[in-house]
């Protein structure tokens, strides 16, 4: 019998189907689209018609999580991870925007969004850079193609890949502070942005990197159809924020931007005829703080004994590099002597700016690194501080103030242990959420993604730290675990200062979410 080759392409193509289609035991959602925007630094506080009428109908029309949390350490990176794989930084790999690994970088520290960075790690690990799979890989792997588009190169840390093996694969776009992968996917998106290249200068607000990737996305990357699954972020008001402080002029103007860059994705949506079967989540990755003081860490470490460095110029053993990450500063001793974390620890327990203090040995007075799900891996630092905070008010009005290391007062930043950077914003709206409905259930950045794959019917290759938002799902009638919250203390005697540090949490199921912590030294026992 003589076959035609265009029926075995046919059977191909349809044993293909059915191997790379979602499970349909798996598949809860009605949502033929999920779409999910990032505003870099959102505090929830700041959700209000006054400022982001756009935000606001969304959550009132849909969901608003109430009670969402970042992962620690509150920055960008990490919680860039958290959102891409629903999984803290110990399992993720990525614990910090600065990292110092001597097998990338022995001499000084290197931004862990960087493609080189991103690139040398995932030669070194046989392409384990980030150690768990992504929410784009994974949606790939069950043959879903995916675009992802950033002002900031945080969005690599979703999509690496450059290289495109398989036919979804090829489709999958990221997009890239105006960079493409693959890169022939970029040069379509000048035309769309009055042919002008992607703007190098950062203003503030950042409307001109915003704009001109908002623009790309929906006018070309979108415009033979919108893909499954879509994630936009945006750099506002994160910019502005650090430049200028929580609710400056500045700072509102950047959250009016972003909120306007949310109404033309909308728009576009709606135009193409596809907004009804769309699922919408905004989410913040940190909340924000105004430094209060700026310490000089380095300076003070050395003027107490140690050999301290922001960089090395020739290491030895017990020198001490110093990770500046803002809210959060991370302390590597060369050779990890014993002795010299020992006294290191000791002196944080009586300084000034030390907020809660993690420690790889088991020191008193501290906790271990695992309490805030940071792991003891290779690359994790001998110890770790969170700096500092209080709910004082700026000169602008918004709450919440803190130390960050070499910071300059007035300015923004973030990364601590501070309520108003742990808390950060998520809204949800579309055919598989409420309506109109308050979720005072504690969530965070690490349901994310075991929510989107829990609405597109797509299993995950490994168990998350994070879960699916079924309170919030008008879809799904799973039951949600019960809410417990906890607090941890540690104390210690170090002269004649009384250490004490806290650290609060809430656990709902497996999922573990940090409130805030803080500590300081007091005179007496």
């Amino acid at each position: 019998m003589k076959i035609s080759l265009s029926r075995v392409a046919s059977c191909f193509a349809l044993v293909v189907a059915l191997v790379f289609a979602p499970d349909p035991a798996l598949a809860k959602g009605k949502a033929e689209h999920v779409v999910v925007v990032v505003w870099d630094g959102m505090r929830p506080d700041f959700i209000a018609p006054q400022y982001c009428p756009t935000l606001y109908g969304l959550a009132m029309d849909g969901v608003f999580f109430s009670r969402n949390h970042s992962t620690y350490i509150t920055s960008t990176e990490v919680n860039g991870t958290s959102l891409a794989t629903g999984m803290h930084p110990g399992r993720s790999g990525i614990l910090a925007n600065s990292d110092y690994q001597p097998e990338l970088s022995v001499l000084s520290t290197f931004a862990t969004e960087s493609l080189d960075a991103i690139r040398r790690g995932d030669l070194l690990t046989d392409g384990n850079y980030i150690r768990a799979a992504t929410l784009p890989e994974i949606l790939q792997d069950a043959g879903i193609p995916t675009i992802t588009a950033g002002s900031k190169p945080v969005v690599l840390l979703h999509d690496r890949s450059w290289r495109k093996g398989s036919h979804v694969e090829r489709q999958s776009v990221t997009l890239f502070e105006g960079k493409t992968l693959p890169r022939a996917a970029g040069e379509a998106l000048p035309k769309v942005n009055e042919d002008k290249a992607f703007p190098t200068t950062v203003t503030h607000p950042n409307s001109g990197q915003d704009n001109w990737t908002t623009r790309s996305l929906i006018r070309s990357l979108w415009r033979n159809g919108v893909p499954k699954y879509t994630l936009l972020w945006l750099s506002e008001p994160d910019k502005s924020q650090h430049e200028t402080g929580v609710g400056s002029t500045t700072s509102v103007a950047a959250i009016e931007l972003s909120d306007k860059n949310l109404a033309e994705v909308i728009k576009a949506l709606k135009e193409k005829s596809v907004f009804e079967k769309t699922d919408i989540m905004v989410v913040s990755d940190h909340g924000f703080s105004t430094i209060q003081r700026g310490p000089k860490i380095v300076d003070v470490l050395k003027r107490n004994g140690f050999t301290a460095a922001k960089k090395f110029d020739n290491p030895e053993p017990d020198d001490v590099m110093v990770v500046d990450l803002g809210g959060s500063v991370m302390f590597y001793v060369v050779d990890r002597t014993e002795s010299v974390i020992q006294r290191l620890v000791a002196f944080l327990q009586t300084s000034d700016f030390a907020g809660v203090i993690f420690s790889r040995l088991k020191i008193e007075g501290t906790f271990p690194l695992d309490a805030v799900r940071y792991g003891s891996t290779n690359n994790a630092p001998d110890v770790l501080i969170a700096l500092r905070w209080s709910g004082d008010r700026n000169e602008h009005g918004a709450p919440g103030m803190m130390s960050a290391m070499d910071g300059t007062k007035g300015k923004g930043s973030h990364a601590s242990l501070s309520a108003f950077d742990t808390r950060n914003t998520l809204v949800a709206s579309g055919p598989d959420f409420k309506k109109g409905f308050l979720n005072e259930m504690p969530s965070g950045n690490i349901d994310v993604t075991p929510t989107v794959l829990w609405i597109l019917g797509v299993k995950p290759p490994a168990p998350l730290d994070g879960r699916v938002l079924h309170e919030a799902l008008a879809t799904s009638n799973e039951r949600v675990p019960k809410l417990v919250e906890r607090r941890i203390e540690a104390t210690r005697q170090v002269g004649f200062f009384r250490w004490t540090q806290y650290l609060k949490y809430s656990e709902v199921g497996h999922a573990v979410y940090f409130d805030e912590g803080n500590g300081e030294p007091k005179l007496g026992q």
